[in-house]
C-alpha cells in the first residue's frame, strides 16, 4: 500500500451571526470587552485609568452639541456593521437613543452619530485603520484621540470609499467638530 496524503476538509468559517452570538455569550472578565476586528474575536482591556478624564471632557463637551433624540455615552456596547461583518465596541460614541429600545445585545452601527476612539499601542493600528475604513462609510463624525502622539484627528463626511475629510490637532488646541455638531472641542484639559 502505498502512501499519499489525503485532504482533510475544514469546516466553513463561523458567520458574522454567529460571531455577534459568540461575542453575546462570552464570559469576558472584568474590565474587559469584546470585538469582531478582522472577522475574529479580539478581547482586549478597557482603556486605562488616564484616559477617564480625557474622556469624561470630551463626552461632557459633546452631550452639549448631540443631534437632537441622541445621547453621548463611554458604556461598553458592541455595534454592528453587517456590511463589514464587524463589531465594534467604542470608547466614546453619540448615538440615536431609539438604537437602545431594540431587543438583542448589540445596537445597529447605523445609529452611530460620532465614534471617538483612544489609541492604545496594542489597539493602535485598529483605531487608525480597519475602523477608520468601517466607521468612514457610514458613521457621520470619527475623532481619534491619539494619546500616544498627543493629537486628536476628526474625520467627516462618510463616503463608499471613507472619509472625506480630516483634520488634525494638537492637544490645547481647539478641534472643530463638523455638523451635526458644529462646534470647537476644547482640548486644554487633554
Amino acid at each position: 500500500m502505498s502512501e499519499r496524503a489525503t485532504p482533510i476538509e475544514q469546516a466553513a468559517p463561523p458567520t458574522f451571526e454567529t460571531l455577534l452570538r459568540t461575542v453575546a455569550e462570552m464570559n469576558t472578565p472584568d474590565g474587559f470587552k469584546a470585538e469582531l476586528i478582522r472577522g475574529k474575536i479580539i478581547v482586549s482591556p478597557f482603556s486605562k485609568l488616564r484616559y477617564s478624564r480625557r474622556m469624561r471632557l470630551l463626552r461632557e463637551q459633546l452631550q452639549a452639541h448631540v443631534p437632537k433624540g441622541h445621547f453621548a455615552d463611554t458604556s461598553p456596547f458592541l455595534f454592528r456593521f453587517p456590511a463589514a461583518e464587524r463589531g465594534y465596541g467604542p470608547d466614546l460614541y453619540v448615538a440615536d437613543e431609539a438604537a437602545f429600545d431594540e431587543e438583542g445585545l448589540h445596537a445597529d452601527g447605523a445609529a452611530l452619530s460620532l465614534v471617538g476612539e483612544f489609541t492604545s499601542v496594542s489597539a493602535k493600528d485598529a483605531d487608525w485603520n480597519e475602523k477608520l475604513e468601517v466607521y468612514g462609510r457610514l458613521v457621520p463624525v470619527y475623532l481619534v484621540v491619539d494619546m500616544q502622539d498627543s493629537e486628536i484627528t476628526c474625520f467627516w463626511e462618510p463616503s463608499p470609499h471613507g472619509y472625506r475629510s480630516r483634520t488634525t490637532v494638537s492637544f490645547g488646541e481647539a478641534l472643530h467638530v463638523p455638523e451635526p455638531f458644529g462646534f470647537a472641542i476644547d482640548t486644554t484639559g487633554f
